[in-house]
């Protein structure tokens, strides 16, 4: 493949660091992209994803599904000269095993209200 169409792409951490950048092909899925940010994930950091399902990519305010492929996603940056394009990664662990986690963690919360009214 031409070197002109590939998307070089670099993943911007929640504390500012990056990971990459790297060329990927316009045929690569999103998928795919989170499966190697996770493999490259600094192991230094307190909040890791455990997997690809846990993350987030984000860009120009839209969130890049899984089953797109770059081509589909970069629409708006077409018209750009070759730059890197900065992806934001939110690490966002699945609702189901959260909520799993956290019942069996903690005690059952008993409900009332401690309103006053005078």
């Amino acid at each position: 493949m031409p070197e002109e169409d590939l998307v070089e792409l670099k993943f911007r951490l929640y504390d500012g660091s990056d990971i990459g950048p790297f060329q990927y092909s316009p045929a690569s899925t999103v998928a795919m992209l989170k499966e190697r940010i996770v493999a490259e994930w600094p192991k230094d950091k307190k909040i890791a994803p455990k997997g690809a399902n846990d993350i987030k990519l984000i860009n120009a305010g839209k969130i890049w599904e899984n089953n797109k492929t770059v081509g589909q996603c970069r629409a708006p940056f077409d018209d750009l000269p070759k730059v890197v394009i900065t992806m934001h990664v939110v690490v966002q662990p699945s609702i189901t095993k959260a909520k799993t986690e956290k019942k069996a963690d903690e005690p059952p919360r008993k409900n009332f209200c401690s309103c006053s009214i005078l």
